[in-house]
């Protein structure tokens, strides 16, 4: 299996970022047992990053590895279509 890095960009403690880093998290779980890199970086208190990779909304996801880079926006509550998005979708693919 191919290592997976995911950033997913959000703003404070939002509820809307809590949820989307907790449907992450299920996602990397349910898909690959955790075995996932995960960084979050919250674009108050890291606005430089946040603008090196573009992001003009919180919360997104980039797929860092493997390439192609992805990008969903949103908090992940499709299940579905974040994986399909990201391309990380297979035959086997459930909802957590």
């Amino acid at each position: 299996m191919a290592n997976i890095t995911l950033r997913l960009y959000i703003t404070g403690h939002s509820p809307r970022s809590q949820i989307a880093v907790q449907n992450l998290q299920s996602i990397c779980q349910s898909l690959y047992q955790g075995e996932c890199e995960i960084e979050i970086v919250d674009v108050l208190t890291d606005p430089e990053k946040a603008e090196t990779d573009h992001i003009l909304a919180t919360p997104t996801l980039i797929k860092i590895s493997p390439p192609p880079e992805r990008r969903v926006i949103g908090d992940l509550s499709d299940f579905k279509k974040a994986i399909a998005a990201l391309g990380l979708a297979s035959d086997e693919t459930q909802k957590p």
